[in-house]
């Protein structure tokens, strides 16, 4: 069995008497350790798929296996403890909390996912800020990052619990084309050094690039049948940079 699979799901919102249809009937498979772009046009459905993918929502029907384990059934409250155990999220817009450390930021899920004390939580939380170039931001809030350090300071979120799979929803989007490079070769180097299983979410050719493998979605269904692969995709170096540039 793959890392992740999907079989024909389906997803459906009720407004009243009407019926949305999104998802169509998709199928798809994610290997371990692969790195891929989901693509698709604003209301293509992507942003959906991730939701289900990420165990935020849940499919109207079909079927979604994660590591073995069929998630569509599940509750809400067992959805939320596969979220904080094994996924990690980087979005567009960061998310990052104001008027709070970097260190606090990337500490806080420690807080509700492990047994950790609070001196361990800090501890991990700037061995991954290290790993990530902002060993001298530890103290700074948002507001005195730039964009490019505030998505690391997110990145770094999204791995201090060690998650095999990691989202990237937009994770560029609000950076400058220089930065980007910068930010989808720190993905590219977690996925290959580390073996974490990445799907980014994207519109933008570019960004996909940078993956091993496109699937692209289209009206709520994958189209050029399930995958692309990207030969562009090459190797990147062993170290994630300082930051000084981000």
């Amino acid at each position: 069995m793959e890392f992740i699979e999907l079989h024909n799901v389906y997803k459906t919102y009720y407004i009243g008497d009407i019926d949305v249809p999104v998802l169509k009937g998709v199928s798809l498979t994610v290997a371990r350790g692969e790195m891929v772009a989901l693509m698709g046009a604003s209301g293509s459905g992507k942003s959906t798929l991730m939701n289900i993918l990420g165990c935020l929502d849940h499919p109207t029907s079909g079927e979604y296996w994660l590591e073995g384990r069929e998630i569509s059934r599940l509750t809400a409250d067992q959805r939320a403890m596969v979220r904080n155990r094994q996924l990690g999220f980087v979005f567009q817009n960061f998310n990052l909390l104001p008027r709070t450390s970097a260190l606090e930021n990337v500490a806080m899920p420690l807080t509700y996912t492990s047994d950790l004390s609070d001196r361990e939580a800090r501890h991990r939380a700037r061995e991954v800020l290290v790993r990530v170039g902002l060993q001298d931001r530890l103290d700074h809030e948002p507001s005195q990052l730039s964009g490019g350090q505030q998505q690391r300071v997110a990145i770094a979120r999204a791995l201090v619990n060690h998650p095999p799979l990691l989202f990237a929803d937009e994770p560029t989007g609000n950076l400058d084309s220089h930065t980007s490079e910068d930010i989808l070769r720190m993905f590219k180097q977690l996925n290959e050094s580390d073996g974490i299983t990445i799907i980014m979410v994207t519109h933008d050719a570019e960004v996909a690039r940078h993956a091993r493998r496109t699937i692209h979605i289209h009206d709520g269904v994958i189209v050029n049948g399930e995958q692309t692969h990207n030969p562009e995709a090459g190797p990147v170096g062993t170290a994630l940079g300082s930051g000084d540039t981000v």
